[in-house]
């Protein structure tokens, strides 16, 4: 029975384990309760304990029969040859014993592409890594960090074929080598458009909808230059995580301690601007490694493949046939890469089978007994008659809370641990707002049963919710709770063998004549996704759901209706 575990030591701490074919994933925030599992302070290497300990546990196994255990490094050192032995040093202190004997390192980069490449079902793809900073390139490319990777990928071989190289830059104390970093570009540029409380790049790309790109977009594109091969330059200091230099543009100065003074319409325009911009980009480096490799196949990973909306378009921008997202593009899903390496590398065992879901991490175990808040109650054992209760719940416009099956790995919320919603029902989508404190421009996504996804959308979803798609003319009035304002949607399509959300969303398509849902993480506003059924409670009352449904259980406030009376034969809400 081999085993194999994956571990990233950084920020998005998480474990994976591969044992025997299945795969256990867990990130370290579900259980710390803080968001991304930052360190205190920057640099620091920190253990996944509490993921590593529960992936054993799943698997039933002792330290001692992991067969190999491998994490991507990403500490920075300035010389080559020896430039992984520190690093794996420190991260083996942090283990067990038989861990940290077996410890070996691999690339950031190489670690985040095959979170993808490995679980896409293709033998030849290009691969594609874009994130603020990866690994230490040592002597091969000289001081530097990874910034962009390009991959040429076969099931028996990864070769690199572009890596994005320093930029000489004269400086006070002499020549200094800067790498352009288009993570920090857009990182850099959020945090000038997006005031402080709200995550800056997720919330600039949903703001770019409302704006109008040509506004800015001629003097922000002046600091991105595209050069021959694929080649990036970052006019400097756009490219790094520099968080004072002001921006000007047209005569205003753009700073992150003035950015909740500028007007929101002129911060939409520069969002828009810095899309286009940032899209531009990663098409044209993914132009180059189309024809360096003539893969049909595209993957992409890196904290940059987050962005859904460029990953919309970017097979039809490029000349690939396919897309694959990694299904957690973020530096928690180099834990499940480092373990993929392993197993099917190192250890020679066949690919795992390409998922549709990525219910990888712990149960949420049992409601805690009394614990029913002030102004809620309790409808037990309902069985397989929870399902059709909640669709009828969500049929009348109630938001429900929803606790099922294993939690999902990754930054989405895939009906594991999820806030549910109408689609069509606008005013329920705001008091949803409200409810999460989100910016009001910020688009919820919809979850539609897989089959249904060409009726609703003119492109196709994707199982991790990592792509938009555009709504078809004439559906998007029925669906306004999950439409953005240019039409878009950022889909999860929902497969035949969904454990989480596949039967609601079957009896919700009965009842309604629609085949999706409103999906959004389950968590306090600045917190991650809830983990357990105890957390899941007081959350429910706190954030004033209508309806709490956990395992077969469903805590339902009291001013709500009990939905179990039957509907009138041949009636469909909503």
């Amino acid at each position: 029975m081999p085993a194999v575990l994956g571990l990233n030591f950084h920020h998005d701490t998480a474990a994976a384990l591969i044992v025997d074919g299945h795969l256990y994933a867990a990130e370290e925030e579900r259980w710390s309760g803080i968001k991304h599992n930052h360190p205190t302070r920057k640099g620091t290497l920190t253990a996944p304990t509490h993921a590593l300990q529960w992936c054993l546990e799943a698997a039933s196994i002792e330290p001692q029969d992991v067969d190999a255990v491998w994490a991507a490094s990403m500490r920075p050192t300035p010389a080559a040859g020896w430039w992984l032995a520190p690093e794996r040093h420190e991260l083996a202190t942090l283990l067990p014993t038989p861990l940290g004997e077996r410890l070996r390192l691999l690339s950031h980069h190489t670690a985040h592409v095959l979170s993808g490449y490995l679980l896409s079902g293709h033998d030849h793809a290009a691969g594609l890594v874009i994130d603020a900073g990866g690994s230490s390139l040592g002597s091969d490319f000289g001081p530097g960090r990874e910034r962009i990777t390009g991959y040429d990928l076969h099931p028996d071989s990864i070769d690199r074929l572009h890596q994005s190289m320093p930029t000489v830059l004269p400086g006070p104390l002499g020549p200094r080598r800067v790498h352009s970093s288009l993570g920090h570009f857009y990182r850099n540029l959020a945090r000038r458009v997006i005031p402080p409380g709200d995550e800056p790049e997720g919330s600039m790309m949903a703001l770019a909808a409302f704006g109008d790109p040509q506004r800015y977009e001629a003097q922000v594109r002046e600091l991105v230059h595209l050069g021959d091969d694929g080649d990036i330059r970052i006019t400097d200091p756009w490219g790094s995580a520099d968080s004072t230099t002001p921006l000007l543009l047209d005569g205003r100065a753009w700073t992150t301690g003035n950015v909740a003074q500028q007007p929101e319409r002129e911060r939409a325009d520069l969002a828009a601007a810095v899309q286009q911009v940032f899209s531009g980009s990663v098409v044209h480096i993914a132009r180059h490694l189309q024809r360096l490799t003539g893969a049909a196949t595209l993957v992409f990973s890196g904290g940059c493949a987050l962005n859904s909306h460029l990953n919309g378009h970017l097979a039809a921008d490029t000349g690939f046939d396919t897309l694959h997202v990694a299904p957690a593009p973020h530096d928690a899903g180099t834990a499940v890469g480092a373990a993929l390496y392993g197993w099917h590398y190192q250890l020679g065992q066949e690919r795992l089978p390409v998922p549709t879901d990525a219910a990888w991490g712990p149960e949420p175990g049992p409601l805690p007994r009394g614990a029913v808040p002030s102004g809620y109650h309790l409808l037990p054992h309902l069985g397989e008659g929870l399902a059709p209760t909640v669709a009828a719940l969500l049929a009348q416009g109630s938001i429900v809370g929803w606790v099922q099956g294993q939690l999902e790995f990754g930054p989405r919320a895939l009906g594991h641990r999820s806030v549910l919603v109408h689609p069509g029902h606008a005013r329920t989508r705001d008091r949803l707002n409200a409810i999460k404190k989100r910016a009001a421009y910020r688009p919820f996504a919809p979850a539609v049963l897989a089959e249904h996804t060409a009726d609703w959308f003119e492109t196709e979803g994707d199982p991790f919710m990592n792509r938009v798609a555009r709504v078809r003319p004439g559906q998007a009035e029925r669906v306004a709770a999950v439409t953005h304002h240019d039409g878009t949607a950022r889909v999860q399509t929902v497969a035949a063998d969904h454990r989480g959300l596949r039967e609601l969303l079957e009896h919700f398509h009965q009842r309604t004549g629609l085949p999706l849902l409103l999906n959004t993480s389950f968590n306090r506003k600045g917190t991650p996704i809830l983990r357990t059924a105890e957390q899941a409670v007081p959350a429910a009352a706190d954030l004033g759901l209508d309806a709490l449904a956990v395992g077969d259980t469903l805590l339902l406030a009291d001013h709500v209706p009990d939905p179990r009376e039957p509907a009138r034969p041949g009636t469909r809400e909503g």
